[in-house]
Formats: structure tokens, C-alpha cells, sequence
């Protein structure tokens, strides 16, 4: 029998943490618990595990800050981070993807939705999809499939996984729609008839990180999205 993928769970509402804990351990994974920032960042050192639930708000270290630590240890840089908050603004939510975080979901959530998420999450980061090979180049943008990097105007972007997967499925079919289902789909690995703004943030965060090139992504409203760019 597979070992069962051990999942983090830091969140200090006692209740809330033992029911994700449950359910998760109910759909086959191995759980450990946080309930602040100093316990999550000591089991995280110890067990690396992959895939991290990260409440933003606990009562001694920020969500952002716990995530860009974990980012900035070479042990944990590939860790899962999926950020809970009950803050469902747009801006919270990219302050969590600024700190390096791959998704979020926003409180009151669903637990089925929840546990949807953690296993996507488990799939992509225990058994990754075997790479690309090939170079995407669209003006001054370039995206190297086979090392998962991506430069505009030779500066190199700094993308989570997410953002990287988003941008190269996009890429590979310039021109034709993406609807969010699809991109749900194929990118998170999720139902596409889920209901949630995900797809919408991580491309508005995409946006500010291409920069001079970030018209490449194109809104087809009430559709998804299109690349623009021709290659050459």
C-alpha cells in the first residue's frame, strides 16, 4: 500500500482545525495540526510535509509571513501552500499569492471543495506530470518548458508552480479561448464547474508579474481567457 501524503494543517480555531483534520484523515491522508505560526513552521522542519492548509490569520505570525519562510528554506520551497482566510477580498488574496502561496480558499468553505483542493494539490506535488520539453517564445517573452523558466525581456520571472502551469497552458494555445472550467481543469486539477474566483486571481497576478507583456493574457469577458501572442 502507498504511503498516505501528510498534510499540514495550521489554523487556530480548534474547532474548524479538527474537522478539516477529520475529513482529511477520512479521505486518506496523514494529518498533522498547528495551532499558530511557531508550531507550523517547528513540524514543518521536521516532517516537510508537502502540502501546507495556512490559515492567514493566527495570534503570533502572519499567514504571509509563515508561507514566505517556508518559500525561503530550500527544505520546504516546494511545499503546497494553500491559504485559508476568512478575508475574501481580492487584495488579501494576492497578498497571499505575493508571499509565494500556490491557491487559497476563502472561509466559510466547503469541506468537500477543501478536500478536492488538497488532493490536487497531493497529485501535482508527489507524482508531478512529466515535463514539457520545447521553448514557448513570444517577442520578448520566453518560456523554457523543460526547466519551468520564464524570462521577459531576459529578466527571469519569479512564478509559483500555479502561475507557471497557468501561463504555459495558456501559452501553447495562442489564440484560442480558455474557459476558467477548462483552465480549473487542466491547471488545478479541479472540477470545472467549481464555483470560485481562483482562475481570476492567479491571472490578474500573472498580469503584474509579466509586466511589459502582460496584454499576452486577454480577457474574453463572461468566456475565460486567450493568448494573444504569435511565436517568433
Amino acid at each position: 500500500m502507498a504511503e498516505a501524503v501528510q498534510i499540514l494543517v495550521v489554523e487556530d480555531e480548534d474547532d474548524i482545525r479538527n474537522l478539516v483534520a477529520m475529513n482529511l484523515r477520512r479521505a486518506g491522508f496523514s494529518v498533522l495540526t498547528a495551532a499558530d505560526g511557531e508550531e507550523a513552521l517547528a513540524k514543518a522542519a521536521v516532517h516537510l510535509p508537502p502540502v501546507v492548509l495556512l490559515d492567514l490569520m493566527l495570534p503570533d505570525i502572519q499567514g504571509t509571513e509563515i508561507c514566505a519562510r517556508l518559500r525561503a528554506d530550500p527544505a520546504t520551497a516546494g511545499t503546497y501552500v494553500i491559504m485559508v482566510t476568512a478575508r475574501g477580498e481580492e487584495d488579501d488574496r494576492l497578498e497571499g499569492f505575493e508571499a509565494g502561496a500556490d491557491d487559497y480558499v476563502t472561509k466559510p468553505f466547503s469541506t468537500r471543495e477543501l478536500v478536492l483542493r488538497v488532493k490536487a494539490a497531493a497529485r501535482r506535488v508527489v507524482a508531478p506530470a512529466p515535463p514539457t520539453t520545447g521553448e514557448l517564445v513570444f517577442g520578448t517573452l520566453r518560456v523554457d518548458q523543460s526547466a519551468h523558466r520564464v524570462w521577459v525581456n531576459e529578466a527571469e520571472l519569479e512564478l509559483t508552480a500555479t502561475e507557471y502551469r497557468l501561463l504555459n497552458h495558456l501559452a501553447e494555445r495562442p489564440g484560442r479561448l480558455c474557459s476558467r472550467g477548462e483552465l480549473l481543469e487542466k491547471v488545478w486539477e479541479l472540477p470545472p464547474s467549481l464555483n470560485t474566483r481562483t482562475v481570476d486571481t492567479h491571472v490578474k497576478r500573472l498580469r503584474q508579474k509579466l509586466g511589459d507583456v502582460a496584454d499576452l493574457v486577454e480577457t474574453v469577458r463572461g468566456a475565460g481567457y486567450r493568448f494573444a501572442g504569435e511565436q517568433g
